[in-house]
């Protein structure tokens, strides 16, 4: 392995506030509705924050769109269940006023005790947006998003009130009757050239979905530069699912499961709607498999594998992130290892079904990873403060 200067990760797991299920969930991000026969319950959420925060992960991702729940109210009511996860709670500026927006973070902070961070979406879709009566242009949303993310910043630091007038925005004598003790950290993802352009003035932790090692590391890279042009050092993260297992063959069997249990034709029809995607990341997502082409009823999982250990066979139905780190604990400690040298230090992972992959990723990945001589931000911390209760994990 080669040396990392800054060996430290940070972990953090995902909140499907549309459901869960045992296959791949098709959908989402241009393609439709998530569809899963885990129905969302208070209950169900409760069990995945509280297996993330037994797990050591820093918080949950939770989604906006059509097609999930309220975010903000969704990790609002897990608050008092957790006592150490944060949220990083999907935020699409400009559909409310940054004064609300900024209220909101603030009233969430008092409440959750500082356990907050955004994850800004500008809307990948003209026809999603439409929807929520926002009739802009994408371009359009990532300026907008500058503006908005300029108010709140403002009013998240400093108790005088401001007048913006901006190209999208304009507020006067904006205030909040406080400040939160903690503003949190801004996670924004963007591929485009206004995408990077933004998320290098705005975010704390810019994201990108999980591609091979060398183009992911070629584009923040890019981001990087971006960054340093506005006098700023951000860091990187990666939307990335996991099937671990203990051996290599156990995990792509599960692999093979999932791919086997896909039809054809729900495949081509949700290619076609991806093909029709606005979003820059997604057509790098559907080309790493060539738009599903290669899919058929028995196709080998292997045949989706685009770099070792890396699967894009989610990307066939799901919208969105749409590969997979495959393989034993090891292998998969390992992958996470070579992006970490890459720049990378921020992992959003997720699995099928969330609740019980959480436990795969904490209980077998980590240990790997410390032996790899990765620190694993809370793992520690988490031990110790255990209780040793485990949440309830639903049968196999």
């Amino acid at each position: 392995m080669n040396s990392i200067k800054d060996n430290n990760v940070v972990l953090h797991w995902f909140l499907p506030t549309y459901g869960d299920s045992r296959g791949i969930m098709s959908g989402g991000h241009g393609s439709g509705q998530h569809r899963g026969e885990r129905e969302v319950t208070f209950d169900y959420l409760v069990q995945l924050a509280k297996a993330a925060e037994h797990n050591g992960f820093e918080s949950v991702l939770t989604p906006t769109g059509q097609w999930c729940e309220d975010a903000w109210l969704s990790t609002a009511a897990l608050i008092g269940a957790t006592s150490r996860l944060k949220f990083l709670v999907a935020l699409r500026p400009g559909l409310i006023s940054p004064t609300i927006i900024a209220q909101l973070i603030k009233t969430f902070q008092d409440l959750s005790g500082g356990r907050l961070a955004v994850n800004v979406v500008v809307g990948g879709e003209d026809h999603e947006q439409r929807s929520y009566g926002d009739h802009t242009t994408k371009e359009e949303r990532y300026r907008r998003s500058d503006e908005v993310l300029q108010v709140v910043d403002h009013l998240l630091r400093n108790p005088e009130p401001i007048d913006f007038a901006g190209d999208h925005i304009n507020v006067e004598g904006a205030a909040l009757r406080g400040q939160p003790e903690v503003v949190p950290s801004v996670y924004f993802g963007g591929s485009s050239p206004v995408g990077i352009e933004v998320a290098s003035r705005r975010s704390d932790v810019y994201l990108t979905w999980g591609e091979p090692v060398e183009p992911a590391k070629e584009k923040i890279e890019k981001v990087k530069a971006a960054a340093e042009k506005e006098g700023r050092e951000l860091e990187y993260g990666i939307r990335l699912h996991v099937i671990a297992r203990e051996t290599p063959e156990l995990a792509w069997a599960e692999a093979q499961r999932l791919i086997d249990a896909l039809d054809p034709n729900t495949v081509r029809s949700i290619q076609e709607g991806l093909a029709r995607s606005q979003s820059e990341g997604q057509r790098r997502m559907t080309d790493l498999h060539n738009q599903g082409a290669g899919f058929s009823k028995g196709v080998d999982a292997h045949e989706f594998e685009i770099a070792p250990n890396l699967w894009a066979g989610v990307g066939l139905v799901r919208g969105g992130a749409g590969t997979a780190l495959v393989g034993s604990y090891e292998e998969v400690a390992q992958r996470i290892t070579d992006y970490r040298e890459a720049g990378f230090k921020h992992f959003i992972l997720s699995g099928y079904p969330h609740l019980e992959e959480a436990f795969e990723v904490g209980e077998g990945v980590v240990p790997q990873l410390q032996k790899l001589g990765i620190e694993v931000k809370n793992h520690e911390e988490t031990k110790k403060s255990s209780t040793g209760t485990t949440p309830f994990v639903a049968s196999r």
